[in-house]
């Protein structure tokens, strides 16, 4: 099969397409450019400069000759154009695709993309299967990945300093959590055996509550971690938050993200796929290492996580050494 791979380079596209070619499928990878993309190209790729993301390169023509197509949207964390970024790429993948052979598509979407409705950072998902569900000719696979493990290393820092992780999620909120290597081998099975399904949905995750992911951090380190609850209706947070991380716009971006998630409307079902890493598995293999390096890169600039990790007064360093100057 001939699979035309969107973000080729990036953290899921790249297991992805090495995958891909291990099983003899024939790739046309999407990206940039630069060594990440020389690395593919030496194991078989065929290279393809350009991203939907910006809507750079000849993008019309990327799908003209593929049998079946991965997609995903880069999150841009940084950028205030949260409200615009998952429409436009949608819209440029909807053109490239419609006239194009292609018979298959897995799309990496997020949890919540079946609802509508104001749901924060979800909302952008909904729009992208919404707009994808018009290429009638297409059978599609929506990959709804929860939160990703790895992104777990933006608490380092507050962990290796305080010993807590703070964030405006309820603190026996269960949310999905999956580790990107999972996503892209589960990615991988879904071109070697599609079912031939019009549309299907498939969720990836484990649950965990924030309170049960710092305690298994805890045990991985040998140091109590505990979980503070930031609430999001608390006036003083959102005044840090707008004077010292971010805009009004983005404070009710994320506002409704956490609101989305804490009364409900955004959840996993029960019946999903299983996968084969767990958050113990990920903790001590991969964040662990990550909270000791912290430990000795010395202070970092404060995020709003690391503010939300030592609010209240808890900005005290851990009694080990470590120091909270800021």
């Amino acid at each position: 099969m001939r699979i035309a791979v969107v973000g080729a380079t990036g953290r899921i596209g790249a297991r992805l397409t090495e995958n891909l070619l291990a099983k003899g499928h024939s790739i046309k990878a999407l990206s940039r450019g630069g060594p990440a993309l020389d690395a593919l190209v030496a194991k078989g790729a065929e290279p393809f400069i350009g991203s939907f993301d910006t809507g750079a390169g000849e993008l019309v023509t990327f799908f003209e000759d593929a049998d079946a197509a991965f997609l995903m949207v880069k999150t841009l964390w940084g950028s205030e154009d949260f409200h615009g970024h998952y429409p436009a790429v949608a819209l440029r993948f909807f053109d490239a695709l419609r006239d194009s052979p292609v018979k298959l598509a897995v799309s990496l979407t997020g949890m919540g993309s079946e609802v509508s409705g104001n749901t924060g950072h979800f909302q952008g998902f909904h729009i992208l299967d919404q707009i994808l569900n018009r290429l009638g000719d297409i059978n599609l696979v929506h990959l709804q990945g929860g939160w990703f493990m790895q992104d777990l290393a933006r608490w380092s820092d507050a962990i290796a300093r305080y010993h807590r992780i703070g964030w405006t999620l309820e603190p026996n909120v269960k949310n999905p959590w999956v580790a990107i290597e999972d996503i892209a081998d589960f990615a991988a099975k879904e071109f070697d055996t599609p079912t031939g399904q019009h549309r299907s949905v498939k969720q990836l995750g484990i649950d965990y509550t924030m309170t049960e992911i710092a305690a298994m951090i805890g045990r991985a380190i040998g140091r109590e971690v505990d979980y503070g609850f930031v609430d999001p209706n608390d006036r003083e947070v959102e005044t840090v938050f707008r004077e010292r991380f971010g805009t009004l716009d983005r404070w009710v971006y994320d506002k409704n993200t956490s609101a989305a998630l804490n009364d409900g409307r955004v959840k996993f079902l029960d019946d999903r796929p299983a996968l084969p890493t767990t958050m113990e598995e990920f903790v001590k293999s991969t964040l662990t290492p990550l909270i000791e390096k912290a430990r000795t890169d010395g202070v970092k600039p404060g995020s709003f996580l690391t503010w939300s990790s030592q609010k209240d007064g808890r900005s005290q360093p851990a009694q080990d050494g470590t120091s909270a100057a800021r």
